[in-house]
């Protein structure tokens, strides 16, 4: 934020408002990024804001949805909790969805809200919404300030339940007369939060009984979810595989926690995971599932999901072991210290060199696949020449839909916290904001934003932030004219009816590029792709890349409804 004068810095001792006291505590909380928009309801916070020195810089988006996404991408990204404040009403409502998808997804969050004032909360009063009763059901906690002395230790509470335990989103609600209330004196930001205590160390009993499953199994598999990347583990969960020779399936959110060019690596399991990946969880005698929540895009039909395995389940979230699939070894614990426990553990190494060659055989025979196009570009071969051009170790935002799955799939993740998607909630207009709260988080990389033409129009004003900002970030909207999912599941099951899923009107996406200050080019043929990649590469400044695929394209292999994981259809090149 940039103002011509600012006061010196207030001290607690000082005659100060709510909102004072609320820019003190973001400082004492060690916030270096805010993702905003001012309102009615939160004007005495931009006040405040525009008359104090602060050790943060504050990023105005364009829509609430945008912002929060933006702050999703943040902390996917650094592992800190990503900061919003909004106003009350619209501004609180619209950051419901991104709310919600960081629930789903255990991303930290700390929310602020604009709320009216205390004595016409209630009365349905202008901009006035339940948030507490909105947002109640969607976050880890939530809480609305009664009294001005309560606040600092309020905002203290926030960053600590956010970023403890499973992380989640936490709200606060500050009605507009407590930031406007002057106060003076020292304020305690000290807490207790009863009842609130992560279990972080595993059991050593439970540890010692997935030991002795390890060094009975033949047909050993470990599952890695966003759990191991979330506890900073994917060291010690390489460690682990490459100790044991274990073969290792990622989740979708699971991707870079495990290298993907490892030998032991079988890919992303599930709905449109890898041949080798869903059938080694298929004929596993050994599943042990680290910091994943078995979704049903994971497991298909449950009926058919590990039928033969013992399943062994560490997850720092107790309410998710055997919620969905039966476990036979809960493990309650943070997953870089379960992992660390099973290094510990003096465990002889099971023989089982003919699952790893019946594992090898499959991956070498059941790659995945696609065909070049005619007259437009592939969008797998797409994403593996960025994946080259950005030499791998490029932050990867994605939209969903097919592009998503493509980009999953093709772009091939080696380091943790270099993928961004939504994967619980499924929010189209997640990549482009989440990929602008990356590269804000981490300046120095480069960031990947591979978008369908759908999704990036229900948040494409924040392309204003990146020319705002100069931010170097390479969208590639990967266009097919089409809602690309919807389309496909509308051929393969509802008998290419294709009801609503085709976008024949698309703007011009390099003229919309550059109305927004951003560099805009397009490309529709394979041959001009590497030169442009390098092009783009080597750009310091956004880039907006209108991609042109085949509309038919499909997502192969493919799980259909109802399936269980070994009855994939399109594992097999198309005649």
């Amino acid at each position: 934020m940039k103002v011509k004068e600012k006061q010196a810095a207030f001290a607690t001792d000082e005659k100060v408002n709510g909102a004072d006291l609320f820019i003190k505590a973001l400082v004492e909380e060690n916030v270096d990024t805010v993702f905003g928009y001012p309102g009615g309801a939160v004007l005495p916070i931009y006040d405040a804001l525009f008359r104090h020195e602060f050790p943060f810089e504050h990023i105005l988006f364009r829509h609430e949805q945008g912002m929060i996404h933006a702050a999703e991408g943040y902390a996917r990204v650094t592992g800190k909790p990503g900061v919003v404040i909004a106003t009350s009403g619209p501004g609180a409502t619209n950051l419901i969805t991104g709310i919600t998808d960081a629930m789903m997804d255990s991303l930290p969050l700390v929310v602020f809200t604009g709320q009216v004032s205390k004595s016409v909360i209630g009365t349905d009063a202008f901009q006035e919404a339940d948030v507490m009763g909105i947002t109640t059901p969607i976050t880890k906690y939530n809480y609305q300030v009664q009294n001005i002395a309560d606040l600092p230790a309020t905002v203290s509470k926030a960053f600590h339940i956010a970023t403890t335990g499973r992380p989640g989103p936490v709200l606060i609600d500050i009605p507009k007369n407590i930031s406007q209330e002057m106060t003076a004196g020292d304020f305690d930001n000290k807490f207790t939060v009863p009842g609130y205590q992560p279990t972080m160390n595993p059991n050593p009993l439970q540890i010692r009984k997935l030991a002795t499953a390890l060094r009975n199994a033949k047909r050993p598999v470990l599952l890695a979810g966003a759990g191991v990347t979330i506890a900073d583990g994917a060291h010690e969960l390489k460690e682990f595989a490459e100790k044991y020779n274990i073969p290792v399936v990622n989740t979708l959110l699971g991707l870079g926690s495990f290298p993907g060019s490892n030998p032991l690596s079988l890919g992303m399991g599930g709905m449109h995971g890898t041949y080798a990946a869903n059938m080694a969880m298929y004929e596993a005698d050994l599943l042990i599932n680290i910091g994943a929540r078995f979704d049903d895009r994971l497991t298909g039909n449950t009926e058919h999901f590990a039928p033969n395995a013992k399943v062994a389940h560490i997850d720092i979230d107790p309410a998710e072991i055997g919620k969905i699939i039966s476990t036979d070894i809960p493990v309650v614990a943070d997953a870089k210290k379960a992992l660390n426990a099973l290094l510990s553990d003096e465990n002889e190494q099971s023989n089982h060199n003919a699952w790893l060659e019946k594992l090898g055989a499959n991956k070498k025979d059941y790659p995945l696949w696609y065909k070049h196009s005619e007259d437009k570009i592939s969008p797998q071969w797409l994403i593996k020449q960025i994946h080259h051009a950005s030499n791998g170790e490029a932050i990867v935002a994605t939209d969903v839909g097919q592009h998503q799955m493509w980009a999953a799939q093709f772009y091939q993740f080696d380091k943790p916290h270099n993928w961004i998607t939504s994967g619980g909630l499924g929010t189209m207009g997640f990549g482009l904001p989440a990929a602008v709260g990356a590269q804000i988080g981490r300046p120095d990389d480069t960031v990947v934003a591979i978008l369908g033409d759908g999704g990036v129009q229900m948040t494409i004003q924040e392309l204003a932030v990146l020319a705002d900002k100069n931010l170097p970030v390479k969208v590639f909207i990967v266009n097919n004219e089409a809602l690309g999912m919807v389309r496909q599941w509308q051929e393969k099951f509802h008998g290419e009816r294709y009801s609503e899923s085709l976008l024949t009107k698309n703007p011009d996406f390099v003229k919309l590029a550059e109305g927004f200050g951003v560099r805009g080019l397009k490309v529709e043929r394979e041959e001009d792709v590497p030169e442009l990649l390098e092009d783009i590469f080597s750009y310091d400044g956004p880039v907006v890349v209108d991609c042109r695929i085949d509309w038919k394209e499909k997502v192969f292999p493919m799980i259909a409804p109802g399936k269980g994981i070994h009855e994939m259809i399109g594992v097999e090149v198309e005649k």
